[in-house]
């Protein structure tokens, strides 16, 4: 240090230097994709998704696919609610696809944002909810199912 440079003023660049890289200052108890869930079954590769696609091709089975991303933070706020849906809406089928695991199926659907939610009957889109909009979400899961419910 330079003969300029006071104790205090010493003190404090020494505190700077010392400190510990950034950490973030909340982190929740258990992250959704640390626990799998009994309503919500993640798509893990090409072959999975094909099966589940063909099994409901014939059937007038809801079929709501939740994409997303461990790093994405408006994703993590939505998974709580998702999971909260597919408990109430039995009669749908719930998956989940990430996006780093399965880029091509993302691209298919040409989604360009995160979270995106598409729902299919028959094997074909019917509608499709792009974000984190809880009222959206649960007025078109209504929509969709009302024979059901």
């Amino acid at each position: 240090m330079g003969a300029n440079v006071s104790s205090r003023d010493q003190r404090f660049l020494t505190d700077i230097h010392s400190r510990k890289p950034w950490a973030p200052r909340f982190e929740p108890e258990i992250s959704p994709y640390q626990v799998n869930s009994p309503f919500v079954v993640e798509i893990k590769n090409k072959n999975q998704w094909k099966s589940r696609l063909n099994a409901l091709k014939d059937t007038n089975k809801l079929l709501v696919i939740e994409f997303t991303a461990k790093w994405c933070g408006p994703c993590k706020s939505l998974e709580p609610k998702l999971e909260e849906l597919a408990a109430k809406y039995t009669d749908v089928e719930f998956v989940k696809v990430d996006v780093d695991v399965l880029m091509s199926l993302w691209m298919e659907y040409k989604l360009h944002t995160l979270p995106g939610i598409v729902f299919m009957k028959r094997g074909q889109e019917v509608d499709r909810v792009v974000g984190v909009k809880f009222d959206e979400l649960e007025r078109k899961l209504h929509k969709y199912t009302q024979s059901f419910y």
